[in-house]
């Protein structure tokens, strides 16, 4: 059903599962270092692989990373707190069960504002959060042949037990209702502001196409007037924030199609399509139950002390939000510049770029334009270009001497970029200053007067306008390293101007 035509009849009801991937050194239970991208089978042990008298132990930057989140997220902490088994069978688990977190998780009952843009303006919207819970990754599944990646139609499958054990966080939100259509960039806003806390604090890279950040979209629709929720469907791991956003719409979509037609919305997981942005079944969903969950005999209770939490809590950083109020009544932004920076995750590089000396508005504009011109060509995020906050601020103050001119700088931008240096080595190795001695620049001002005369004859009868086009023949023969003001100025002089 179109998503206008969905909205007019049903409401939905939204749901967010967010796995992050802790960046700590060695894994939740053993001491396998965790690096991606390694050979596969080469970061494991007889602990994450669960050979037989193997026995996990608790890795207590873990514990401290999901106290400090749960802190961040306005959480409670719980004084007492034990680990799971959950039991299932996939390939990619070693054990046939996950160490979790189940009836008494680390973190409960929080919150998270976030804000969506509408044509009345900004609008907030306050996600509660149910909990925040430890447990151990999985393994990767790889099914080889056929089209799709997936295993119907693959030759075979291999497993990655690498990711497997790697420390886990799940924020689990309580239904969110009363989004109405705004309910995919609510999901959308969410995922990005859960990102960015997460970052902030510096408890993982939160690298989604990486897998360090993965959703799980749960979504439900009720007819409006009834307040009977609607059967949930859950999208497993979507991995963009783009990609949340569809995720909610196109199941918004499908579940109001299924009704419309006199049937019923199946409780299943599903898989999105990035290819279409529409999902497709994949299994029932199982209840808690099915899973038979039980406390883990080989792990003590986690039992964090009042002290603990408290000196945790005063490591937390300016928080996202927080920062944003604060740079935006500094900066003095509008909520369109705000939201540009937002959304090119630039506040902490201007913001580290101004501390290196530079005003904020030319270091918003260098960040913004030029720079991130050059890291969509590259296709990577702003922060992964090779140059510092503090070039950029070289840069700057460079162009604020005079040594360059904008389009000068651009250059530089590119040398800095290419690895040819600090900006002064790039300014001096490619000849890039500012002519702005009055002997060189008085030569290309005599060369552009001869050989633009209809231009000069205009300015000597008062057209002082003129002189513009003479300004860019000095500009075209220095390569644009001309002081185009003096460059006026000489030329009105010679022609009594002045």
């Amino acid at each position: 059903m179109a998503y206008e035509r969905a909205l007019a009849k049903y409401e939905p009801v939204l749901g967010l599962e967010t796995h992050i991937e802790l960046g700590t050194a060695s894994k939740m239970f053993c001491s396998c270092p965790t690096e991606f991208g390694a050979e596969p089978n080469t970061q494991v042990c007889p602990v994450c692989l669960a050979l037989p008298g193997s026995l996990p132990v608790v890795n207590e930057k873990a514990v401290e990373g999901a106290i400090r989140l749960g802190l961040a997220l306005n959480c409670s902490i719980a004084p007492w707190g034990r680990f799971a088994r959950k039991n299932y069978f996939y390939p990619d688990m070693p054990k046939n069960y996950q160490i979790s977190q189940y009836d008494e998780p680390i973190c409960v009952d929080g919150h998270l504002d976030v804000t969506v843009d509408t044509p009345d303006g900004p609008r907030v919207f306050r996600v509660d959060i149910e909990r925040v819970h430890m447990e151990e990754d999985t393994g990767k599944t790889s099914h080889v042949g056929g089209a799709t990646g997936r295993i119907h139609g693959a030759d075979h499958s291999i497993v990655d037990y690498n990711r497997a054990g790697i420390p886990l966080l799940e924020i689990v939100t309580k239904p969110v209702t009363g989004t109405g259509d705004l309910a995919p960039l609510v999901a959308r806003a969410y995922a990005a502001e859960l990102r960015d806390l997460v970052r902030s604090l510096g408890i993982s890279d939160v690298r989604m196409e990486e897998g360090s950040m993965r959703c799980d979209v749960n979504v439900s629709i009720q007819e409006r007037g009834t307040t009977e929720w609607g059967t949930r469907s859950e999208t497993k791991n979507v991995n963009s924030l783009r990609s949340v956003e569809r995720a909610v719409r196109s199941e918004i979509e499908r579940q109001a199609g299924v009704l419309d037609a006199g049937q019923k919305v199946v409780q299943e997981t599903r898989h999105f399509q990035e290819n279409t942005g529409r999902s497709v079944s994949g299994r029932s969903k199982e209840e808690a139950q099915d899973y038979r969950y039980f406390p883990d005999p080989d792990l003590v209770p986690v039992a964090p002390s009042d002290a603990w939490v408290e000196e945790l809590r005063a490591t937390l950083p300016e928080l996202p939000a927080a920062k944003r109020a604060r740079v935006r009544s500094e900066w003095n932004l509008t909520d369109t510049e705000l939201r540009d920076l937002v959304n090119a995750d630039a506040i902490e590089l201007v913001e580290a770029t101004v501390a290196e000396g530079a005003p904020s508005d030319e270091a918003r504009k260098l960040w913004l334009n030029e720079l991130s011109r050059r890291a969509t060509e590259q296709e990577v995020e702003l922060a992964a270009l090779p140059i510092t906050p503090a070039q950029v601020a070289r840069i700057i103050a460079l162009v604020a001497e005079g040594t360059l001119t904008n389009k000068l700088a651009r250059q530089v931008v590119e040398g800095v970029l290419a690895g040819e240096g600090e900006p002064d080595a790039v300014v001096e190795a490619r000849g890039l200053k500012v002519v702005s001695d009055d002997g060189a620049l008085g030569t290309a001002v005599d060369e552009a007067i001869a050989s633009n005369p209809d231009a000069a004859d205009k300015v000597r009868g008062g057209k002082v306008a003129a002189a513009g086009a003479l300004v860019g023949a000095v500009m075209k023969a220095t390569r644009g390293q001309a002081d185009a003001g003096r460059a006026r100025e000489l030329i009105l002089e010679k022609l009594g101007a002045s």
